[in-house]
């Protein structure tokens, strides 16, 4: 299973569309820092499975009855869905991991820094950021198969552009 994550898009669409288009993912989820480009997104692969969490950009223009924090299973792996800011991840990850492991996440998935990230803790937890998708053009792909994580690794523009 291929599930492709984005964050940050700031109706910068064209990346996201990018990925949508080569990479064919299972599922996307996008986190937050404008959600309608996720809802943009949705109809370009109905296919995949879709999450989506709002960000920080989002708290004036959006239904605030979404949730800040989605806990999903995917492929057998369970799931820590947040944009960060409501953990302060720019000033640090305590808040994210703690609260990712209290959920019983093996993967927990931030937007916000516009920094990728990807890289797994000493107890195992995963945590990735895909950075900036709309003004940098990077994502994470996570490859999952029968609920273990087989890979994990940050796309940019370039790359998309090479495979094509």
């Amino acid at each position: 299973m291929r599930l492709l994550i984005l964050s940050d898009s700031h109706r910068v669409l064209s990346f996201m569309e990018q990925c949508v288009d080569t990479l064919h993912p299972d599922c996307v989820i996008h986190l937050g820092d404008y959600y309608p480009d996720g809802c943009d997104l949705r109809p370009l692969c109905p296919q995949a499975a879709f999450y989506q969490v709002p960000g920080n950009c989002d708290e004036y223009g959006c239904d605030l009855r979404l949730p800040r924090i989605l806990t999903p299973t995917i492929g057998g792996v369970k799931f820590y869905l947040t944009h960060g800011h409501q953990h302060h991840v720019k000033q640090s990850l305590y808040y994210l991991l703690q609260d990712a492991r209290a959920a019983g996440a093996r993967i927990a998935l931030y937007g916000h820094t516009h920094i990728p990230d990807c890289h797994q803790e000493p107890d195992g937890l995963w945590v990735m950021n895909p950075g900036a998708s709309g003004s940098a053009g990077s994502a994470d792909i996570l490859e999952i198969e029968n609920g273990t994580i087989q890979s994990c690794r940050l796309i940019r523009r370039a790359d998309l552009e090479e495979a094509l």
